[in-house]
């Protein structure tokens, strides 16, 4: 299989890939090697410290219930932030100024702005302005600062999607009398989806783990505060990160695994069937052959013939 991205590696080329990653394997070998006879000399691999995760009280009563709260934090600000990006990065675009000017100035705003702050900054907003009760203080400002964010992102990969496709698109549209909104829904979001598309899921895994911020400043109620609370009773504080951390990467494998499926389904829908034309229908479109069929043809002006 050839690529017109690259030329094909010749002998030496692959002689010298072949170096390089036994190489590379060997140092990851020496550092797992070292992380293990680490973790070994401190005690952290004994059979006691790993116990609890092999019973169900550990999962029932942290590990899943924390799980539950981070993804549905993470699933409301991808509801909010998804949309609501969407719609500031085709504002940003708008031929107004009454319109892209406020939506560039909001964009470049919360995108400036760290994360943590802003959840920081919308749970002394629920604690003074409003009625929300310090139960769900948290999950409210943890959402809040993740869609302020995050929306804000997501509006400048649509707006570069968008903007990747070539010029003929839109202005082919327009020559057959589309209007700019009518360009935007029916020709140009369709095609910049699958552009936009995987950077859309690396923006929704990073959504995932900032959830974790909650849980350590403002003592939301997800995965990471729940392996605290259980390290803290089975006194296995470097066991209880390894699971966490497995979990986390079990969570984004299977978003990126869904968006990989899904991209590739979208550019599949998207090919042409690809009809062959005979020779019959060649005629039928040549108006040499149909004798006057672009042409005039009897008492009546002009005849068409078609299907």
């Amino acid at each position: 299989m050839t690529s017109v991205l690259y030329d094909a590696p010749g002998p030496r080329a692959k002689r010298r890939n072949i170096i390089f990653s036994v190489v590379f394997f060997a140092l990851l070998a020496v550092v797992l090697w070292w992380v293990w006879r680490t973790l070994d000399d401190k005690g952290q691999l004994e059979w006691a410290l790993w116990k609890p995760f092999t019973e169900s009280a550990a999962w029932t009563t942290y590990l899943l219930p924390g799980l539950g709260d981070t993804l549905t934090a993470a699933g409301l600000a991808m509801l909010i932030a998804l949309p609501l990006g969407a719609v500031f990065g085709i504002s940003r675009m708008s031929d107004h100024k009454w319109v892209r000017g406020p939506a560039g100035v909001v964009v470049e705003f919360f995108r400036a702005i760290p994360v943590l702050l802003l959840m920081l900054f919308a749970n002394e907003f629920y604690a003074r302005y409003t009625d929300v009760s310090s139960a769900d203080r948290p999950l409210y400002a943890v959402v809040t600062g993740l869609v302020l964010y995050n929306a804000s992102v997501l509006a400048e990969i649509v707006r570069a999607g968008i903007l990747s496709l070539p010029k003929g698109q839109a202005e082919a549209a327009q020559a057959i009398g589309l209007r700019k909104g009518q360009t935007m829904t029916f020709i140009l979001l369709p095609q910049a989806v699958t552009v936009m598309l995987p950077a859309i899921v690396s923006q929704l895994v990073v959504i995932v783990k900032d959830t974790a911020l909650g849980g350590v400043m403002l003592g939301f109620t997800d995965l990471l505060n729940a392996r605290g609370t259980l390290a803290a009773n089975y006194a296995n504080v470097i066991p209880s990160f390894i699971i966490v951390a497995i979990i986390y990467i079990v969570v984004n494998f299977a978003l990126t695994s869904f968006a990989s499926w899904l991209e590739k389904r979208l550019r599949r829908s998207k090919r042409s069937t690809g009809a062959a034309i005979g020779p019959a229908d060649t005629d039928e479109l040549n108006p040499a052959a149909v004798g006057g069929a672009y042409g005039t043809g009897g008492e009546g002006g002009f005849t068409f013939k078609g299907r």
